[in-house]
């Protein structure tokens, strides 16, 4: 290959063909055109009589200059230019291609499935075996065999960035156990995400020693394009603080983080900007409370990869608020309890929880952290001891704020729970001191959650509890008398806080709690809470289940098949992995955040290697051929000389003798229309075509199928439903029309009630446009069954390949939860009753949308996803001869599996009424008549 800066040529040795352009000039030069064609009229001769000679004696200048600009134009096409060409690797023998798929590689991932169809093409072209591996764990890993380009192109467009780190010495392990190596090694590449997790050098070391004395060969992103990751936000003061963390620190650069609700709407963004030097930089959040509530997710802006995503549960989003009290509440007098204080005013922007009535033998403050919960709120409990303490303590040091009111308990005795050293005793050690004349409230100082609140001059305070004077007094001090005597104390305790007011939560000892600073203050200090996940210790055993998780570009959606539980004692200790990918576990409705970033994570970028790996950054663009280009212009400088040639020899002369030329003009034209028709082809389907399309598919109700492009495939499709179509007409009062396929990207889709979806791993990803086409299509009553195939190819549990088509394809797509088929479900009986529903395979599952009570498409499922090759055990030959064998139960399988295929057009055409047991009683009545 040669290349020229952006420009290469894939066969340069045929430039030489531009040697031949003075001999074709000189060739051209002398050798004139045809002459013209005259009428030789009698009187012609005395009119335009000229002397001199007319007719050229060799080729014009501008047409021998088109002519040369064809010939070079020609010889560039075939020499195969390309813009801006992807490395390539020079060698013969297999080709290894290792791939970092981890969520450090998912914001550029377009850079690696250019790089990877560029190798693959380039081994194609050299008629190499291929094998393209990732870096990242995965429980259905193929095995270590080389392939044809083709199959190799397959299995890297299934590739897909993960939602976890890499394991690179679990991948140099299995190709170490491979086959054996050969002598001069395997040509490798690797396409390095720029990320060291520790043990890149050593992993160099091994693949260079796999590829013995072909060398490594080492493709990696520019620093400024490495990933970067999100960690988890943390509240300081009015602020919600997201870090971002970065692996290079050379040059300086700027981003934002963008606060997303659940629907996807935005509520805010914040910049952040890195300095030289620096690998952390925050963004501040300043948002209301009622709109940091609200917010789901905060995001990297033009990051898309689990990384850069942090997932916001109950314990940022809401603050709930747990109330205890020591006092007795009056019930007669309600405006005595400080927990009617308490609630009125906590009630507007923080939910309030209260202890059980049914807690059993727990206390009210066990069952309340028993739950997240963002504050806990004790009105005068003095000394807490035993169990209580101790929950409360550990519960702090993870992240809660305990927020106390003094009273007559506190005054008496006090526990460590307390952010200052109380005074305690009788009145001379001022333990509950009055005074004659109540004091007023001193404005609040800077560096106090509570400064810019106005102090109103009618609030009063007659009684409080005294702190012991210590020399950091004023740095746990937000709140002060006019005397200069604390009202509010706080102090930092773990990642949570201890908040102190001096006086009762109710109006006993002061008319705070009947004011709106009260309000305010108590908003402040509950806007500096994050929750705490409850922890049962008494249950070590508890999981959390998945509920939804993301994907390796950071997107929510449901969880893969190889999830599992979490261990709720130590979620935060469980690595994400395939088994526990980064989402949300635990009950639905109130789930907990499970992120990729999280305190301590580092992002290192890759050092020196060892092994003598030669490094180069990946392309910018992808790789542009212009063959394609070239040959159109030059077909269009072949009609254009075509149309030369005709001028040239005086077929467009306009003067009236010379009409036959002007004749002929006619034909060269057609000609000249026709080869530009070919440069802009017509739509694969005009208007008259999708109207007969529509025609034809609104006469007869047809039962349709997904066109794969994989010929033997969609074959096999429209043979099973041609053959359950005459299963169907001969079964049932239905008359279906023939089968169809479907086009599922451009074809209209409301006019059939299922299609059929066979999954191969051929199919190209979809467009966001086609994934809202079938989305409306099943809300608004469709139904598509998907058939995976693979049910003889899943071993152990794990998914096959197409189980990972179907997740591939519609990973993107708001699909509901799904479930087995129950036993009383209406497939069951739509028709025949059903115990299993067998295809050309038995053995596999039939999942549906989990029930919703049947609100919704008259309870009709608009997804069932099977694997057993349906189609195959329905299609029929021309004579009406089954086409395929079925396995293990021959014949009668096969009757099994066409009573499915019954069942499954009337479940979908009738709906639920087979669900309807209100008119059986009459029936049997009438029937026993």
């Amino acid at each position: 290959m040669l290349q020229l800066g952006a420009l290469a040529f894939a066969s340069p040795w045929v430039l030489l063909g531009l040697a031949a352009l003075p001999a074709i000039w000189w060739l051209l030069r002398i050798s004139p055109p045809l002459p013209k064609r005259v009428r030789f009229p009698a009187i012609r001769l005395l009119v335009g009589l000229a002397h001199e000679e007319e007719t050229p004696a060799h080729t014009p200048l501008w047409l021998l200059l088109l002519r040369l600009v064809l010939a070079a134009v020609v010889v560039f096409a075939i020499a195969d230019p390309m813009w801006n060409p992807a490395p390539r690797v020079a060698g013969s023998g297999p080709l290894l291609i290792v791939v970092d798929n981890g969520w450090t590689s998912a914001t550029r991932w377009r850079d690696r499935v250019n790089a990877m169809d560029a190798l693959i093409a380039d081994a194609r072209r050299n008629d190499r075996t291929v094998l393209v591996v990732g870096t990242a764990p995965s429980p259905s890993s193929s095995g270590m065999v080389f392939k044809s380009p083709d199959d190799a192109a397959a299995q890297a467009r299934a590739l897909r960035p993960e939602p976890y780190a890499t394991d690179r010495m679990a991948l140099l392990q299995r190709l170490e156990a491979a086959a054996p190596i050969p002598t001069d090694g395997v040509q490798t590449i690797w396409l390095s995400d720029g990320i060291d997790n520790g043990k890149a050098s050593d992993f160099s070391a091994g693949l260079s020693k796999l590829a013995g004395n072909r060398g490594l060969e080492v493709v990696e992103p520019r620093a400024s394009d490495l990933a970067l990751a999100l960690l988890p936000p943390s509240v300081e003061g009015d602020e919600f603080v997201a870090s971002v963390i970065r692996a290079d620190a050379t040059a300086p650069a700027t981003g934002a983080v963008r606060a997303l609700e659940a629907d996807g709407g935005l509520l805010g963004e914040a910049p952040f900007k890195f300095e030289i030097g620096e690998r952390k930089a925050t963004a501040k959040f300043d948002l209301p409370i009622e709109l940091r509530n609200r917010v789901s997710r905060l995001e990297i802006a033009g990051e898309t990869s689990a990384g850069a995503v942090s997932l916001i549960d109950e314990r940022w989003r809401r603050r709930t608020v747990g109330l205890v009290s020591g006092a007795p509440i009056e019930e007669a007098q309600p405006l005595l309890s400080d927990l009617y204080y308490l609630q009125r005013a906590l009630d507007p922007f923080a939910e309030i929880r209260h202890a059980a009535a049914d807690r059993g033998a727990k206390s009210e403050i066990a069952d309340l952290l028993s739950k997240p919960l963002s504050v806990l709120v004790l009105s005068d409990l003095g000394n807490l001891i035993g169990s209580d303490h101790n929950a409360i303590a550990s519960w702090i040091d993870q992240g809660g704020v305990l927020l106390r009111f003094a009273g007559p308990h506190l005054a008496g005795a006090s526990d460590d729970l307390v952010p200052v050293p109380l005074r305690t005793g009788g009145r001379a050690l001022g333990g509950a001191l009055s005074w004659t004349n109540p004091q007023h409230l001193a404005p609040f100082e800077a560096g106090s959650p509570f400064y810019g609140l106005a102090t109103p001059d009618d609030v009063t305070v007659s009684q409080q509890v005294l702190a012991e004077p210590t020399l950091d007094l004023a740095a746990h001090t937000w709140a002060r008398l006019a005397d200069g005597t604390p009202l509010v104390t706080a102090t930092r305790r773990g990642k949570g806080m201890i908040v102190l007011f001096h006086v009762t939560a109710n109006s006993e000892w002061s008319n705070l709690p009947l004011s709106g600073l009260f309000v305010d203050m108590l908003r402040r200090v509950i806007g500096l809470s994050q929750g705490v996940a409850a922890e049962d210790n008494d249950a070590t055993d508890v999981t959390l289940a998945p509920v939804h998780t993301l994907d390796g570009f950071g997107r929510l959606g449901i969880p893969p098949a190889t999830a599992t539980s979490l261990p709720a004692a130590n979620v935060d200790d469980t690595p994400a992995g395939p088994h526990h990918p980064p989402g949300l576990y635990g009950p639905a409705d109130a789930p907990r955040a499970f992120n990729l970033g999280r305190d301590g994570l580092k992002l290192e970028p890759i050092g020196s290697l060892a092994g003598g790996a030669s490094r180069h950054p990946f392309a910018e663009t992808r790789e542009t051929r212009l063959r394609p280009l070239a040959l159109a212009l030059a077909v269009a400088l072949i009609i254009a000389d075509g149309i030369a040639a005709l001028y040239v020899t005086g077929l467009f002369d306009t003067t009236p003798i010379r009409r036959r030329g002007r004749r002929m003009m006619a034909p060269a034209l057609l000609l000249a229309i026709g080869g530009l028709a070919l440069l802009h082809p017509l739509p694969a389907r005009a208007a008259d075509d999708a109207d007969a399309f529509a025609l034809k598919a609104t006469t007869d109700t047809h039962l349709a199928y997904v066109i794969t492009g994989d010929r033997t495939v969609d074959d096999v499709s429209e043979a099973g439903l041609r053959g359950l179509t005459e299963v169907l007409r001969q079964r049932t009062s239905f008359e279906p029309g023939d089968a169809m396929g479907v086009d599922i990207a451009h074809d209209e889709l409301s006019f059939f009630p299922v299609l059929y979806w066979p999954m191969t791993s051929g199919q190209e990803n979809l467009s966001a446009e086609t994934l809202t086409r079938i989305d409306l299509y099943m809300k608004n009553g469709g139904t598509i069954l998907f058939d995976t195939r693979d049910q003889d190819r899943s071993v152990g549990g794990l998914p096959g390949p197409g189980t990972e088509t179907l997740r591939r394809l519609l990973g993107r797509l708001d699909l509901p939860p799904l479930q087995p088929v129950p036993e009383s479900h209406v497939l069951r009986k739509s028709f025949y009753i059903l115990q299993s529903f067998p295809g050309r395979m038995d053995g596999g599952q039939i999942w549906i949308e989990t029930s919703n009570g049947g609100s919704a498409n008259d309870g009709v499922s608009p997804i069932l996803v099977g694997s057993n090759d349906y189609a195959a055990a329905w299609a029929r030959d021309a004579n009406g001869r089954p086409m395929f064998p079925c396995q293990p139960g021959g014949e009668m399988q096969r009757e099994m599996a066409e009573r499915f295929g019954v069942n499954l057009v009337m479940y979908a055409l009738t709906g639920n009424y087979k669900s309807d047991q209100v008119h059986v009683p009459a029936l049997l009545e009438r029937m026993g008549r």
